[in-house]
């Protein structure tokens, strides 16, 4: 017997006691001369050892978990997740409206009416002006707090 007869014959039976018991000799003789053909049916019969056993621990709540992730894939499916406004717009419409309010009085004759009404004109305009840019500020970190944190290592 040579070796590919002998690895024809143990890759034909799942294991050695299924084979007759003269090809069971011979198969044996020939693992005397050859270390080779020894070392692979070793390898072979302890990887269907292993393959009978429950090699595979079973994974506890295994079924759980997919079960809550199909159900969340499924909800999500039902009530897709409305497309929030980028990084990029909220900057852009932060520094629009930032000119525009700094801007605002250019366009009025506002030295006339800063004349007429005095210097308590500029506290309503500043207060105003501040809450506009303060709730703007308030909002855009509020939306983009985990990106913002993020961007600046702030765990």
């Amino acid at each position: 017997m040579n070796c590919n007869d002998v690895m024809d014959r143990v890759y034909e039976f799942e294991g050695n006691s299924s084979l007759p018991l003269f090809t069971r000799l011979r198969i044996w003789l020939h693992t005397l001369r050859c270390p080779r053909c020894a070392e692979k049916i070793e390898k072979l019969t302890a990887a269907r050892s292993l393959m009978k056993e429950n090699f595979f621990p079973p994974a506890p709540g295994l079924e759980d978990r997919i079960m809550q992730s199909i159900a969340l894939e499924e909800l999500e499916e039902e009530y897709p997740e409305i497309a929030g406004v980028s990084f990029r717009s909220w900057v852009v419409t932060g520094l629009v409206v930032l000119v525009s309010l700094s801007t605002s009085f250019l366009g009025m004759d506002f030295i006339k009416v800063a004349d007429n009404w005095g210097s308590s004109f500029l506290l309503p305009i500043g207060i105003t002006v501040g809450a506009i840019v303060s709730a703007y500020g308030a909002l855009f970190i509020g939306s983009h707090l985990k990106e913002l944190s993020d961007r600046f290592n702030l765990h």
